[in-house]
C-alpha cells in the first residue's frame, strides 16, 4: 500500500513537472527559435498542454479516473519544493566555499 502511494506521488509530480517544463521550453523556444526551432518549441508547448490536461484528469478533471486525490498532489508538491529548496542551499554554500577558497 505504501509503495502505491509513493507510486502515485512520483507519477503525478513526473508528470507536473513535465507538463510546466516542457510549456516553459516551448514558449522560450518558439520566441526566440528561428525556423525548425520555433516549430520544435510550438510542438513542445503542445506536448506541455497534452500532458498538463492528462495530470488536471488524474487529479480532479472532467474525466476524473479518481488516479490521484488532492492530498498525493499537495505532498508531492511540498516534497518538490523542499528538494528545491535543498538544493539551492547546498548550491549556495557549496559557491560560498569555492568563492572563499
Amino acid at each position: 500500500m505504501i509503495i502505491s502511494s509513493m507510486l502515485d506521488v512520483f507519477v503525478s509530480m513526473c508528470m507536473l513537472v513535465f507538463a510546466i517544463g516542457a510549456v516553459i521550453a516551448g514558449i522560450f523556444t518558439a520566441y526566440f527559435g528561428s525556423g525548425k526551432s520555433r516549430a520544435i518549441g510550438a510542438v513542445l508547448l503542445l506536448i506541455g498542454i497534452v500532458v498538463g490536461i492528462l495530470f488536471w484528469n488524474y487529479t480532479d478533471g472532467i474525466w476524473t479516473t479518481g488516479g490521484w486525490g488532492w492530498e498525493t498532489v499537495k505532498a508531492g508538491v511540498v516534497a518538490l519544493v523542499g528538494g528545491i529548496v535543498g538544493g539551492l542551499i547546498a548550491l549556495g554554500v557549496f559557491l560560498a566555499g569555492i568563492m572563499k577558497a
